[in-house]
């Protein structure tokens, strides 16, 4: 075998493009805690700055993560919302119309929403759920689509490869954020996407320890994203791309086990008296199930529960939960869960969440690693609590 026949992704997690390591040198990247780097006096060469992109732990950890997605390059930069507004910056210019799915995280709406129209980009949404949605709003103007798949928090499915057959008809960027799935259960790019996003503070890091985001792509896209970076002051620093490196590692034993735990604990809580609907692609009755199934490698970690009792018992039942923590991220080892009309939709109104599935007394459950046993017990003891 050649050192081009390990493609495993757990390999590419670890290794990257595999290069043969001298004698003497160390087995894990060392941290460049440094923002600058001596230059060769009277030199035309690249300047290596840490805010340019180009410290060694960001390259290191920039190839491994184009690896993961099949990409030409791949950039980490300091935060998910730094690599969704530089990947759209990227591709758009003033005056230019993005078409953008509706079924998207709450932070992306308000970018979209209060801080692209000041640049000149005019935003319309579609609910992408019918291929006709997208050929009716699209404009002569329109010069990207971005997509999230599965969505947070309601885990709906897109079906990504008609619409990049329509995308590609017209010359349209393709974007897609793919953090709920990782590389592991999706890689969009295979699909026909153009540039792949990710919030790296989530799965690929993995311990709710950094924040961080990646865009991955054509060698041109990342070169834009990373000229943007350095002006908009999003480039990452070197001991939190290290740890990102680390978590990375992990990633793909680490979503084996977020994928068992999900399904069986959306299997149990589907079967629960006080859960009104569980939102999981893995689940036959999910209305994406057939999409899941024939495009996902893995159905992932993320739950979403519509409590019977509302409101009311979704705060009973988190007050009462012991083992699972009340926190606003997710795709940790731990198991955390968190209400999106306190923390990601709390701008939107409750009849415009119930619109896109989330009503009062919708819960997001990010399933960790722990014995997925632990995790029933805790719920079905928190939930026990509830008035019947």
């Amino acid at each position: 075998m050649t050192k081009e026949s390990f493609d495993g992704i757990s390999t590419r997690a670890i290794h990257g493009t595999l290069q043969i390591s001298p004698d003497h040198s160390p087995v894990t990247t060392p941290i460049y805690q440094s923002s600058a780097f001596v230059h060769p006096v009277g030199s035309s060469e690249e300047v290596m700055y840490t805010r340019h992109g180009n410290n060694p732990n960001q390259v290191t950890l920039g190839a491994k993560l184009a690896a993961l997605e099949g990409a030409e390059h791949a950039i980490f930069l300091a935060s998910g919302m730094g690599a969704t507004a530089l990947a759209h910056l990227a591709v758009l210019r003033p005056g230019d119309h993005l078409l953008a799915s509706s079924w998207i995280y709450g932070g992306t709406l308000r970018l979209f929403t209060q801080e692209f129209g000041k640049l000149g980009i005019d935003v319309s949404f579609v609910a992408p759920d019918s291929q006709r949605n997208w050929r009716r709003r699209v404009r002569k103007t329109t010069r990207a689509i971005f997509v999230e798949t599965p969505t947070d928090p309601t885990m709906r499915v897109v079906d990504l490869e008609p619409l990049a057959t329509f995308s590609r008809e017209r010359g349209i960027a393709l974007i897609v954020d793919s953090t709920f799935a990782t590389p592991v259960n999706f890689r969009p790019l295979e699909h026909g996407a153009d540039v792949v996003i990710h919030s790296a503070t989530k799965y690929l890091n993995g311990h709710s320890d950094i924040i961080g985001g990646f865009v991955a792509g054509s060698e041109a896209i990342v070169e834009e994203v990373r000229l943007l970076m350095q002006v908009w002051g999003q480039a990452p620093d070197p001991h939190a791309t290290w740890l990102a490196e680390r978590g990375l590692k992990t990633l793909a034993v680490r979503m084996e086990r977020h994928n068992a735990n999900g399904l069986a604990f959306a299997t149990w809580a589907a079967q629960h008296p006080a859960v009104l609907k569980v939102h999981y692609p893995g689940l036959p009755d999910h209305q994406d199930h057939e999409i899941a199934a024939r495009t996902l490698d893995g159905y992932g970690g993320m739950v979403g529960l519509t409590l019977a009792g509302g409101a009311a018992a979704a705060d009973a039942a988190l007050r009462e939960l012991k083992l699972a923590i009340h926190a606003p991220s997710l795709g940790g080892v731990e198991t955390l869960v968190s209400e999106p009309r306190f923390t990601s939709h709390v701008d939107m109104s409750s009849e415009e969440r119930a619109d896109l599935g989330m009503p009062d007394g919708y819960i997001r459950v990010s399933l960790g690693i722990e014995d997925v046993a632990d995790i029933i017990a805790d719920f079905e003891d928190a939930f026990a609590a509830l008035q019947p």
